[in-house]
């Protein structure tokens, strides 16, 4: 669901241009050079800011320790399922 409050608007030039309003570009740290994938879903046009490798490289570190107990529980339920 869409939350109106939050909506921003911007005007599509004649080279098909949009400028990203700063809210946004700040809010999801979308910077200059970074790609965009836009989605199209019923009748709206998804933009999804895409990260570099480089940029998702240590991005798990603060869910680290939940990481690793999903990973200990998956184990644990193959050997269970293996054992039977």
């Amino acid at each position: 669901m869409v939350n109106m409050t939050e909506a921003e608007t911007a005007t599509v030039t004649s080279k098909s241009m949009v400028t990203i309003p700063a809210r946004i570009r700040r809010k999801y740290g979308i910077k200059e050079g970074m790609k965009v994938e836009f989605i199209e879903q019923d009748n709206a046009v998804l933009m999804i800011p895409l990260m570099s490798l480089r940029q998702l490289r240590g991005i798990d570190k603060e869910h680290n320790e939940v990481l690793k107990e999903a990973i200990r529980e998956l184990n644990a339920e193959h050997r269970k399922e293996a054992k039977e």
